[in-house]
Parts: C-alpha cells; sequence; structure tokens
C-alpha cells in the first residue's frame, strides 16, 4: 500500500514552478488599447460616458467618468462590467431575463440588469468585462464593443 502511494505520489514532489499552467489577464497596454477605442468611439457618437473595466472577478481595472457624464454612471458601469465578468455574458441579457418575468435573478451576486456591459473573453476564458454608462444603453453598449473589437482586432 505504501509503495502504490509513493509511486502516485512521485510526479507531484517533481513539479516545479515552470510546470503550472500560464493564465491570460487584462494587462496595462490590453487595457489602454480598449479604453482608447471606447472614447474614441464615444467622441464619434458625441456622447459623455463613464468607462469601466473589471477583471474576471469583478476587480476594478480602470474607470474614467467622462466630463459630463452624471455621478451616477461610476456605479451604472462598474455594475454593468462585473455583471458580465461574473456571468460571461453582455449585461444586455441580464435586462432581457427581466423583461422576460424571470425576476429571481435580481438576487444574484453582481447581477445588474441593464445594457452596456460586455465580457472580455479570449480564447474561451473570460478576463473580464468592460462597459459605458451615459448614453442610451445601447449607444454604452457600441462604445464598450468598440474596445472589446480593438483587443480582439475585429
Amino acid at each position: 500500500m505504501f509503495k502504490l502511494l509513493a509511486v502516485l505520489l512521485i510526479p507531484v514532489m517533481t513539479m516545479h514552478a515552470s510546470d503550472l499552467p500560464s493564465k491570460k489577464y487584462l494587462n496595462l497596454p490590453a487595457i489602454k488599447m480598449m479604453v482608447a477605442a471606447s472614447e474614441a468611439k464615444a467622441k464619434e457618437l458625441n456622447v459623455s460616458v463613464t468607462i469601466c473595466v473589471v477583471d474576471e472577478s469583478g476587480n476594478l481595472l480602470f474607470l474614467e467618468k467622462g466630463e459630463s457624464a452624471s455621478l451616477s454612471t461610476i456605479q451604472f458601469a462598474q455594475k454593468k462590467a462585473r455583471h458580465a465578468a461574473f456571468y460571461g455574458n453582455p449585461s444586455k441579457d441580464g435586462a432581457d431575463s427581466v423583461k422576460k418575468g424571470n425576476l429571481e435573478v435580481l438576487a444574484f451576486p453582481e447581477f445588474f440588469p441593464n445594457q452596456g456591459g460586455l465580457p472580455v473573453r479570449v480564447d474561451g476564458q473570460v478576463l473580464g468585462g468592460i462597459a459605458a454608462s451615459g448614453a442610451k444603453s445601447e449607444i454604452d453598449e457600441q462604445i464598450a464593443q468598440a474596445g472589446l473589437d480593438a483587443l480582439l482586432k475585429k
């Protein structure tokens, strides 16, 4: 029995740090690229918005309030981005779910039923979320999409 256990543990005991899996994440250059594209889209559409980027756990990585965007957009942008990161779906899906009468979803953690937040997904892995708030929800999503497209080179 002891020999079997020893044989099973040998691969574990010979593991090195270089054997650990590598994980993609949103680094500063990627965030700056997304934000620049989102800012350009907001300027093109002539709207002032708050732009937010969070990591896959919903931790704030970037937040910028447009000059004439209302203070409430700071909270809304963060909630939209967190929803997208947590659920791996656009925050619009949350709004659609509530419109269909599925009210129990409002009790879900970080659930926010308002369009404008998109998951940042690379190679099938959710790296975070990006959102905009301050214009009509459809426009907010276009602004977030511009940032996502810049990252994914669409």
